[in-house]
């Protein structure tokens, strides 16, 4: 919900008890004012028909029985409020009545005046028409006076959004907000502008540090690997170093795939891939499956296939390289001699199943960073990690699953 629209809600929730409480208040301040101008009205005809009866010394003809009546039976004097049938009308009329007596040629007589307050409640009919209309006409106003500012008085911040939006952390050009003369959008357009600032300023330093320690730290790896092979081919090598020689080749090789993850990783978690392009994932798992025959062979794995549609998927080609390589050597490496290896693509998922050991713990944090199977492994335990990472740098979602009834691991990937 809009900011605009649910100030606007307040507003209407206010003037609609104000609305009720003054209608009703103006309501009651109008009848009772016309009924004090009846009242006044009656008080002097009263007046004047006291006079003249001393003046004549004799009762007033009765023309109109509705509005003048006389009788011998005694009466309660004072003011009074009736209903009369009014046939013009069909229906019951309220009155306004003044009772009085009158001594004439010494008889006593009592008379009662009435005026109709039809009139009355017409005017208050029409009071009310005119205040509904009006709050009608204020609510249509608000509501148009509500989409107008969020077209005019908020377009200063909708182009900020849409500048936000289309700013990019790897692009050379700072971020630029348009000027507004609205206190409140400037200082929020000087606020983000200097958090852009020093995000991109983190962000260059940070990916400057990580394109340094991957350069600086491969090429003395490089090297130390070199030397050893050329120490391992050595005929003359005694063979008391033969084994050191060995071991440190092994750690070298790990620590280069550590290096190398751990760099990939890096940056995945900095976006700096950021050439995008459609990725047929059914086809780059055949590739794959092929390239690890010899290894299923060994195994006497035999995997099984099935594409219902094609996996269609916009990522980095490289990117997509590593998620699907990662998953396959995973449900490889870790599954059993004469195991099996399904794996089930359509337009949506791909589902890599395979049998294994029996897993203890929560399947899931498997998924987090150096976490392996086999805590002995050479393996550095980041193939899982980085495979999420980049599912969610392309908004899927990798989950892992393990049913014990036949010890099968699953990794589904959703986009």
């Amino acid at each position: 919900m809009k900011l605009l629209t649910t100030t606007n809600r307040y507003y209407l929730a206010l003037v609609t008890v104000l609305f009720a409480v003054g209608t009703g208040a103006l309501y009651i301040g109008i009848q009772h004012a016309l009924i004090e101008e009846v009242d006044e009205q009656l008080e002097l005809h009263h007046g004047f028909l006291r006079q003249r009866i001393r003046e004549t010394g004799a009762l007033p003809p009765v023309t109109s029985p509705s509005e003048l009546t006389i009788s011998r039976h005694p009466r309660p004097a004072g003011l009074s409020d009736t209903l009369i049938y009014d046939p013009t009308e069909r229906s019951q009329v309220p009155f306004r009545e003044l009772s009085f007596s009158v001594q004439v040629r010494g008889q006593r007589y009592w008379l009662t005046l009435r005026k109709s307050l039809i009139e009355t409640s017409e005017v208050l009919g029409v009071v009310l028409g005119v205040m509904f209309t009006v709050m009608g006409l204020l609510f249509g106003s608000l509501v148009l006076l509500n989409r107008w500012l969020s077209r005019w008085l908020w377009a200063p911040f909708h182009r900020t959004l849409a500048s936000l939006r289309r700013y990019r952390l790897q692009q050379p050009q700072a971020l630029e907000l348009p000027a507004t003369p609205i206190d409140e959008f400037s200082e929020l357009n000087q606020a983000l502008a200097q958090l852009t600032q020093r995000v991109t300023a983190d962000y260059r330093a940070l990916k400057e540090f990580t394109e340094n320690a991957a350069h600086e730290t491969q090429t003395p790896l490089a090297i130390m690997q070199a030397q050893l092979e050329q120490l391992m081919q050595l005929p003359d090598l005694p063979a008391a170093a033969a084994s050191p020689v060995r071991e440190l080749y092994r750690a070298t090789l790990r620590l280069s795939r550590l290096h190398q993850a751990l760099t990939l990783l890096s940056k995945i978690e900095n976006r700096q891939f950021t050439d995008a392009q459609p990725v047929r994932l059914d086809a780059l798992v055949r590739d794959k499956l092929g390239q690890l025959q010899d290894f299923l062979d060994a195994q006497r794995i035999e995997p099984v296939l099935q594409v219902a549609a094609p996996l269609s998927v916009t990522m980095h080609p490289l990117l997509a390289d590593s998620l699907v390589s990662n998953l396959l050597q995973n449900a490889v490496k870790h599954n059993l001699p004469g195991g099996q290896l399904h794996v089930q693509i359509d337009a949506r998922t791909l589902e890599i199943r395979n049998t294994g050991r029996p897993l203890a713990g929560e399947p899931m944090q498997l998924l987090g960073r150096f976490r392996k199977h086999n805590a002995a492994s050479d393996s550095p335990g980041l193939g899982l990690s980085i495979a999420q990472q980049i599912c969610a740098h392309y908004g899927g979602q990798l989950t892992y699953t393990f049913n014990p009834v036949g010890a099968w691991h699953t990794l589904r990937v959703g986009f």
